[in-house]
């Protein structure tokens, strides 16, 4: 069962060292527990002006707070990972400490910055990039639909920007329910 000292010395360890720091497998799960527990206890108190009742809601925000930032110095580490393994294609420092979360979201941003300088890379020599979608605005409102992959669109409000797939677009041009934006 964790506590709030754990939970603070946690937070102080990741926020005074570089690397990102291990936790335990469970720890999100023991500190889910941890503020359910004590969101039961204040919730049971009756008495909603008794000092323990005041100290023990305190805790608890206090406590998520901290919860809070842990995460957020987590992705911080995580953001500047993912950045040094795009550039130098190293990507298993601290690898092992993350949270299974945490890899799939570290694994998307390396990803995203890869094809970011892949489509640089493309700009820079030249390589047009052609758009699959296009921009409009709805001269009506529009129920929900499915596009061609069976995916649902919508609905849409007069007035409404949309970026589309040029397929759909093509339909409801014809049909008067669109205009094209000019990106230029």
């Amino acid at each position: 069962m964790i506590t709030y000292n754990d939970l603070y010395e946690a937070l102080r360890k990741e926020r005074y060292s570089e690397p990102l720091q291990q936790l335990s497998k469970g720890f999100i799960g023991e500190c889910a527990n941890y503020f359910k527990d004590k969101k039961e206890f204040s919730d049971k108190d009756e008495s909603l002006f008794s000092d323990l009742a005041v100290k023990n809601k305190k805790k608890l925000e206090n406590a998520i707070a901290i919860f809070k930032e842990l995460l957020i110095r987590r992705r911080k580490k995580i953001l500047n990972l993912a950045f040094v393994a795009s550039e130098t294609g190293i990507s298993k420092r601290d690898f092992e400490n993350m949270f299974d979360f945490e890899k799939d979201m570290f694994e998307s941003l390396v990803k995203a910055l890869e094809n970011a300088d892949k489509d640089l890379n493309g700009l820079i020599n030249g390589v047009k990039e052609e758009h699959n979608n296009e921009l409009v605005r709805f001269l009506e409102e529009v129920p929900e639909f499915l596009d061609m992959e069976g995916e649902t669109i919508g609905p849409f409000e007069k007035g409404e920007i949309a970026n589309i797939s040029k397929e759909i677009v093509e339909i409801l041009l014809k049909d008067k329910k669109v205009d094209l934006i000019d990106e230029d």
